[in-house]
């Protein structure tokens, strides 16, 4: 059973602009779905070959991500800033609100070790965080 440790616990957050939460090992890659795909390529008006053969990872059969490259994310700068963060996905606009991040406070407390906006800043609203968890969800 999974505890509704956000419902109980005020929880706080703000993004220092790190970048650590675009980074990760070599398994992982950033949720993107066709529309979210289409949405960045747009916006970076390139051809849809480009935009697969660059940018893209397929995971399984029926699963494509933004692929990590050198354990950053394909968009990340040097400087740690998103290239597309005005249509990033639906992940990463939701970070940290991910079910598995506010299940538990095992779990808050573990990915506060990895991002350091993390119980900085105010209090986010609940309305906030489960509006977050929905996008997250569908």
């Amino acid at each position: 059973m999974t505890t509704e440790f956000h419902k109980l616990t005020p929880l706080r957050f703000q993004c220092t602009g790190c970048g650590v939460c675009c980074t990760g090992d070599a398994s992982r890659y950033v949720e993107a779905g066709p529309q979210e795909q289409e949405t960045i390529r747009g916006f970076l008006n390139i051809s849809r070959a480009w935009f697969r053969r660059r940018y893209l990872t397929r995971v399984d059969a029926s699963t494509e991500g933004l692929r990590l490259a050198h354990g950053r994310c394909v968009f990340l700068d040097d400087q740690r800033r998103c290239r597309i963060y005005p249509v990033r996905p639906v992940q990463c606009r939701t970070y940290p609100w991910w079910p598995e991040v506010v299940a538990s406070s095992a779990s808050w407390r573990a990915e506060a070790r990895r991002c350091e906006g993390i119980n900085r800043g105010t209090q986010v609203p609940l309305t906030k965080i489960q509006a977050a968890l929905q996008r997250k969800i569908r």
